[in-house]
């Protein structure tokens, strides 16, 4: 990875952020995967010495919220704080160390945001347009973001308020869903002229070309925006027809900002709140915010453009500090299909916790089984197999034999010097540690303490200390010295990846002080002369345990979408159209017998893939939103259903000449029943 500023540590302060839950639902642990690497990364930058602070909120603003908080008949505000009040216990309780974490709806925030904006008038940055807005007609209301719904311009899915989440992934401005309908009331929308407020993007185009070649973090976070950067760059609406938000700064309106402005400034709000309970003098966040800070955002996957275009292109307008880094997540998925909170389908978080699972397996699991970028399934089988392999039978394995032997034969750590080959070996891993730290390799942070350990079982092995307490007591004593010190060095790596575990084994090591505030020079640090008997640092889930929460998921997932009330499934499908077409309209589609011969990623775009597609007289390029619900590689050679004859389209620069044809949600590909040639018309 390219690094355009000084490696880590720096003498500047730093601030790690998380993309903001949305407060209107459980958390279920596809949430955690942001704020559990946030967390990490955090942790690990303390470790090497950079002051650091780690900073979230709830995001209470916006259209959903004030959707949800209609139905349940309470005020929005009322409604939203309750799960505020909820990710904040959840967090803590998956040792979740936030500095400040605070929500949108906070004084600190609002005045925050307003400033900002203010400023953005000043200086030029805000115009004044009409745009067409939804109207729903018969209740005399606008219909701003997620009261209406329709069909995306671009890719033709159904799309929700302000993005295209079925399709193409796309963010939408208001005005360009096709066939708007009132989510309120179901009634067909219609478009009326508004003057909103617009951030002049465009004025910042050059600046963002240059800001997105030095931004470090993910390669995602990068690849994703530049072909909104290099192409043409629209001005932003960043205001919204709403009565639950932030007011826009101007007497004259009834308008009030658009989520996207004041979310991302919580950031800047909750490190203030930090200064203001610690003082300046602990830590600045002027500094941070308007001077040469080390800005550090972890999101998911759907936000990029938000933290890579929007939020850079504003903190530059007012005269803030650009971000360093932005590191994207992946999505997770569940046994290869996406989560669904409408049925169930989902391991939520506080049901983890209930089950009695320590906090620290999934925070390992969750953080090290891929690369951050990189999708992440989850399934009950791969994270037993995880957690007894590496956890159990790499890491717990050493340190319970290592130091339950160095109890019984030396009381501690025996009075020798520690081996040349250990030493060396911990030097390595704390230099492959500060390397992950700025390679942005959260998983990488993880894997450096269970590397050590496996180190450690074979140095134990390969010496074999229990044949040498007769023989060559030194040398026994030395080995065993050797195996303490890997152990204080593993406690100190491993406590960014899982805190708790991490804090058992400085307990048991009777180590002064806090592991958490322990820094990398600490492990190669004496240890302690004595400590009392050890005991094991995890337990392994057993089989059975394994099997009942799978089945468990299982029978949730074959419940109607409605939850289970008895109904078929087939009732909550939506009906078949009432308008009929006649035959010689139907004769009007070529359909076609097609086969992929190729399938490849879109560059920026999460849910498109490119398939080459053979129908027999010709090979055609399609884009189809299957990358998220089908495995890439196994594509080619799947024999599907083409639509040969629409209107070529151009998706995020790439032109597609047809349609797949899917089924459903998890768009089951359709196909012929026997090998029926490519290109044969289906009629």
């Amino acid at each position: 990875m390219n690094q355009h500023h000084e490696p880590f540590p720096t003498d500047r302060p730093a601030v790690v952020t998380c993309g903001l839950p949305y407060a209107n639902g459980d958390l279920h642990i596809g949430h955690l995967r942001g704020n559990l690497s946030a967390d990490v990364f955090a942790r690990a930058l303390e470790k090497l010495g950079q002051q650091t602070v780690y900073v979230c909120g709830s995001d209470m603003h916006g259209t959903p919220i004030a959707v949800e908080a209609e139905k349940h008949d309470v005020p929005p505000e009322e409604f939203a704080l309750r799960y505020h009040e909820q990710y904040r216990e959840t967090f803590e309780r998956f040792g979740i160390d936030f500095d400040n974490y605070g929500h949108t709806h906070e004084p600190t925030n609002i005045e925050l945001t307003q400033e900002i904006v203010r400023t953005l008038e000043e200086e030029g940055y805000v115009v004044e347009k009409p745009i067409q807005v939804a109207w729903d007609p018969i209740e005399d209301q606008p219909l701003p973001d997620r009261y209406v719904e329709g069909t995306c311009p671009y890719c033709g899915e159904t799309a929700r308020g302000d993005e295209c989440d079925e399709g193409c992934g796309r963010h939408l401005e208001p005005g360009e869903i096709e066939e708007p309908t009132s989510v309120i009331t179901g009634n067909p929308a219609e478009y009326r002229t508004r003057e909103h407020e617009f951030f002049r993007l465009s004025e910042l185009q050059e600046y963002l070309q240059a800001f997105i070649d030095r931004l470090e973090g993910t390669d995602n976070a990068k690849r994703q925006p530049r072909e909104w950067i290099e192409g043409e760059l629209k001005d932003w609406c960043i205001t919204r027809d709403l009565d639950w938000g932030i007011d826009y700064p101007d007497e004259e309106t009834d308008l009030v900002l658009y989520v996207w402005v004041d979310a991302p400034i919580e950031y800047v709000a909750a490190t203030k709140a930090y200064t203001e309970c610690v003082g300046a003098d602990a830590y600045d966040w002027e500094r941070v915010w308007k001077d040469d800070g080390e800005i550090v955002h972890v999101i998911g996957p759907d936000i990029i453009q938000h933290h890579s275009v929007f939020w850079p292109a504003m903190l530059r307008a007012a005269g803030y500090t650009e971000p360093r880094a932005v590191m994207a997540s992946g999505f997770v998925t569940l046994n290869g299909a996406g989560f669904s909170t409408s049925r169930n389908r989902a391991v939520w978080a506080r049901e983890y916790l209930d089950e009695g699972f320590d906090p620290d397996l999934l925070r390992y699991y969750i953080t090290t089984h891929s690369g951050l970028q990189q999708d992440l399934d989850f399934s009950w089988d791969r994270f037993q197999e995880r957690v007894n392999s590496e956890l159990v039978g790499t890491l717990g394995n050493f340190l319970y034999r290592s130091l339950l032997f160095a109890h019984r034969n030396y009381e501690g750590t025996p009075d020798t010097p520690c081996p040349q080959p250990v030493t060396e070996r911990i030097e390595t891993a704390l230099q492959a540690f500060e390397a992950a730290v700025n390679d942005y390799s959260v998983r990488g942070i993880g894997s450096v303490p269970v590397e050590l350990a496996r180190f450690g079982n074979e140095y134990i092995q390969r010496n074999e200390p229990w044949k040498l307490t007769d023989e060559d007591p030194d040398r026994a004593a030395a080995v065993i010295r050797g195996c303490v010190q890997l152990a204080k060095a593993i406690a100190v790596l491993l406590e960014p990846t899982a805190p708790g575990a991490a804090a058992r084994l400085w307990s048991q090591l009777n180590e002064d002080g806090s592991v958490h505030d322990a820094t990398l020079e600490t492990a190669l640090a004496a240890p302690t002369a004595r400590f009392e008997e050890p005991t094991e640092l995890f337990e392994p889930i057993e089989d059975e345990r394994v099997e009942t929460l799978a089945q468990r998921l299982d029978d949730r997932q074959a419940q109607p979408e409605d939850g289970g009330d008895g109904i078929d499934a087939e009732t909550a499908l939506e009906p078949p159209a009432d308008e009929r077409i006649n035959f010689e309209e139907f004769q009007a589609l070529d359909l076609r017998v097609g086969r992929i011969t190729a399938a490849e990623p879109i560059e920026g775009a999460d849910k498109l893939l490119e398939l080459a597609v053979d129908i027999g007289h010709e090979t055609r390029q399609v884009v189809a939103g299957l990358r998220q619900l089908h495995d890439v590689e196994d594509l080619p050679g799947t024999r599907v259903v083409l639509l040969a004859n629409l209107e070529k389209a151009e998706l995020f620069g790439v032109e597609s000449d047809g349609m797949v044809l899917a089924a459903g949600e998890q768009a089951d590909l359709l196909t012929t029943h026997g090998e029926t040639p490519p290109g044969t018309t289906i009629k």
